[in-house]
């Protein structure tokens, strides 16, 4: 691995190559959501007033779960700071837009602006990284999951992540409730239930049939779109003892078209190296780091990325390398080894003091 820069190491040299207007807030950016919101909202009344056949309605169903995510991409950008910068309003539109995925903006800003983006890939400290052998080692019911065969588990894994940002939300709530000051925690808890209370009526209002195709695929299909970009934004990097964004993150090439539609969502690297910046100009700051650090800069298309998700384990070791631990197969990680094209494996022994057949032996 390359000596590792922060970003702000990075920022301090990119930004003078920058216009001053790209780290302006931008509120045109609520128009895009404004289209989603309609467009949700036109769902919601064609599947509940309409007796549709199935196919209709799971057609409905995509371009809802789309728009759930759209929206989602659109308050993480809001979150952020770059559509608008009154709190009040930045919080209340980011409400809006996480709304259909029922994460509230408070928790958002503590979970990931605060602690995600300061710590990326910090094995400890962020929230959002996989786990370590170690970390396998002491819990049983991981020590049973990874006795499943690899292809097993890559199957079971995206089949996951229909849900898993649903999941993680609520393991971040239950995380980081308590570390919010008792007057703001109630706040932090309506906006927790209010989004649920409102699937929970809309469910009493249309029913089980209705509801199904309104709400709750289009939340799998969501979650999906969602976590596999998070998915490939990080979890082929290695895990670092320092916040380098060239060397925890990952860009991923998808059609033009789907980044109009996803406000440059795929831009990972650039996101991490200016959060607080108009993504507008990612394309931009992506130009600047290739000329200056073309060796360091990951990216590969999104199909790619998720093709070595499937064929890589997701348990890291020492670090840098990503490791099956009972079959003891080692693949490097992104800056470690990782061939994307031409995935191969080393089979070592793990020198853990306590490995994790060791302890397969004493349950």
């Amino acid at each position: 691995m390359k000596e590792l820069k922060t970003f702000g190491w990075y920022a301090a040299r990119v930004s003078p190559h920058l216009p001053k207007k790209a780290f302006k807030p931008v509120p045109t950016r609520l128009f895009g959501g404004l289209a989603y919101l309609l467009i949700v909202i036109a769902g919601f009344l064609t599947i509940g007033l309409l007796d549709l056949n199935p196919w209709i309605s799971l057609g409905v169903s995509v371009i809802l779960g789309s728009s759930f995510a759209a929206m989602g991409f659109l308050g993480h950008e809001i979150l952020h700071g770059t559509v608008v910068r009154k709190a009040w309003l930045r919080d209340f539109l980011g409400a809006v837009s996480f709304f259909p995925l029922s994460v509230g903006p408070r928790l958002w800003r503590k979970w990931h602006n605060m602690n995600h983006h300061i710590h990326t890939q910090d094995e400890d400290k962020d929230p959002d990284a996989w786990p370590t052998v170690d970390k396998i080692a002491r819990s049983r019911f991981l020590r049973w999951v990874y006795q499943i065969p690899h292809s097993f588990r890559a199957f079971a894994g995206f089949c996951f992540l229909a849900i898993s940002f649903s999941l993680h939300s609520l393991k971040m709530f239950k995380l980081y409730i308590s570390e919010f000051k008792p007057n703001k925690r109630p706040e932090v808890w309506l906006q927790l239930v209010l989004p649920w209370a409102t699937w929970v009526t809309l469910l009493v209002i249309m029913g089980p049939a209705k509801w199904f195709f309104a709400f709750l695929l289009p939340l799998l299909i969501a979650n999906f779109i969602v976590m596999s970009y998070i998915a490939t934004n990080h979890r082929l990097n290695p895990l670092v003892p320092v916040n380098d964004p060239l060397a925890n993150c990952l860009t991923v090439t998808v059609p033009k078209w789907v980044d109009v539609l996803h406000f440059n969502f795929s831009y990972h690297t650039e996101h991490h190296l200016f959060p607080g910046m108009n993504p507008k100009y990612y394309p931009l700051v992506k130009q600047h780091i290739k000329r200056m650090w073309p060796d360091r800069y990951h990216e590969m298309t999104f199909v790619k990325a998720m093709i070595a998700l499937w064929k890589t384990p997701r348990v890291y070791y020492q670090g840098s390398e990503l490791v099956d631990p009972y079959q003891n197969k080692m693949y490097g990680s992104l800056g470690n080894g990782l061939d994307a094209d031409h995935i191969k494996h080393r089979v070592g022994e793990l020198k853990e003091k306590v490995s994790l057949s060791k302890k397969k032996k004493t349950m």
